[in-house]
């Protein structure tokens, strides 16, 4: 059916949201209505080429950013290794890091003397986490990294170095003994070098993005953690309770009223007592 001035309406496509009955596959815009969809459509158009080159130029702000940043992360990192355990106690401190340390891994962290992590200079494309560590009894490499990219295929990728332990001393072995055992349902284990040796799903790796965007950026904040609390009137009571000093204060102050409401007390029996005299 012809349109108004000779003009035949033309279909718009729909997004397959589901299945669609005959009638909306088959729907037909007045002209009015299509008009507006096309330019609705070369606006958008428009948007999407601004938003595709605002990234681009977001990344060369990045790019330069990052290099002005990375003597500044090299310099902290020489006057961290000034500071006994940093790295180890900065790692307790955050919540979801020491959520998967054990007690031995974080015995084995002691030992880590310095972190590092890299975008890569294109910065859309990965970034490597570089732990170094003094010599230990745990293992024989002095740097274990774990690295992000693009696949192949496009999509995520890690890989990380294969960790040398020493005899007896593989922090892993107990999850492997674990899923050895043949349990339809074993324990789920998941412990801080188990989460270093996974590569299964890189896009779901919160503990890389944790490190790289929360702990790398500015790892003193959770050294001084305790020290914050401290300072903001929070501490622990002999049950290892946490207790608050303004708690404290206002409880003292009930307790120093009671007093004064007792010595007002005495003071009247001692009145009514001369009285009767």
């Amino acid at each position: 059916m012809s349109a108004p001035g000779g003009a035949t309406a033309k279909k718009v496509r729909k997004v397959d949201a589901g299945p669609a009955s005959e009638s909306e596959e088959n729907k037909e815009y007045d002209p009015e209505t299509q008009k507006a969809l096309e330019e609705i459509d070369g606006c958008q158009n428009e948007i999407d080429a601004l938003n595709e080159k605002a990234s681009e130029e977001i990344l060369k702000v990045e790019q330069k950013y990052n290099k002005l940043r990375k003597p500044l992360f090299e310099k902290r990192n020489e006057i961290i290794k000034k500071i006994p355990n940093f790295w180890v106690t900065a790692f307790v401190n955050h919540p979801q890091i020491s959520a998967i340390l054990e007690e031995d891994e974080e015995e084995c962290l002691h030992y880590l003397s310095q972190l590092e992590v890299e975008e890569f200079e294109d910065i859309k494309s990965g970034y490597r986490i570089k732990f170094h560590f003094d010599e230990n009894p745990y293992f024989e490499n002095d740097m274990l990294t774990k690295e992000f990219h693009l696949g192949s295929s496009g999509d995520p990728a890690s890989q990380s170095t294969p960790i040398k332990w020493k005899p007896d001393m593989d922090l892993t072995a107990k999850a492997k003994e674990e899923k050895s055992t043949g349990k339809k349902r074993p324990r789920e284990t998941r412990t801080y070098f188990n989460w270093f040796a996974d590569n299964g799903d890189p896009s779901a790796d919160d503990i890389a993005e944790v490190i790289k965007d929360d702990m790398w950026p500015n790892p003193l904040q959770y050294f001084l953690v305790p020290d914050i609390e401290v300072e903001n009137g929070l501490g622990e009571d002999e049950d290892g309770q946490a207790w608050d000093g303004d708690e404290d204060d206002e409880e003292a102050e009930g307790e120093e009223d009671e007093e004064d409401l007792v010595d007002e007390d005495e003071e009247g029996e001692e009145g009514g007592e001369d009285g009767d005299e």
